[in-house]
């Protein structure tokens, strides 16, 4: 069977599109996308990702309107924080769990964002 080998991109509505962008890269080191072919795009680190629909209406991702939630995996959820924090964006940790640690912020025309360190349980 042939299959997908990863997210290609995540595209999405916004109401002002360079101010998200310049949001995005300045915040969360997304590198913007480029405008012609010879520079490149914003290149991930191989790891886990999961695909998983949730029922329709959750609260999961904050207001039932929201149809899309990014989960971004990070190195070091503790320094990502801290670095959100220190550009003024509202950050919360959410919790440890099973299969690692999580936090959760929104951009600023409110889509929902969770962080994602992998791994086990701090102890």
């Amino acid at each position: 069977m042939e299959k997908v080998l990863g997210i290609g991109g995540v595209f999405f509505h916004g109401k002002d599109r360079a101010a998200l962008r310049a949001w995005y890269s300045e915040n969360l080191g997304i590198t913007q996308t480029p405008t012609d072919y010879d520079s490149p795009c914003w290149e991930t680190d191989s790891g886990p990702t999961v695909w998983e629909p949730f029922d329709e209406g959750t609260e999961y991702f904050g207001a039932a309107s929201q149809q899309w939630m990014v989960n971004f995996r990070v190195r070091d959820l503790d320094a990502m924080m801290a670095q959100l924090k220190n550009n003024g964006v509202e950050v919360t940790f959410e919790m440890d769990a099973p299969n690692g640690r999580f936090a959760r912020l929104t951009d600023p025309e409110g889509n929902p964002i969770q962080l994602w360190e992998p791994g086990g349980v701090a102890g």
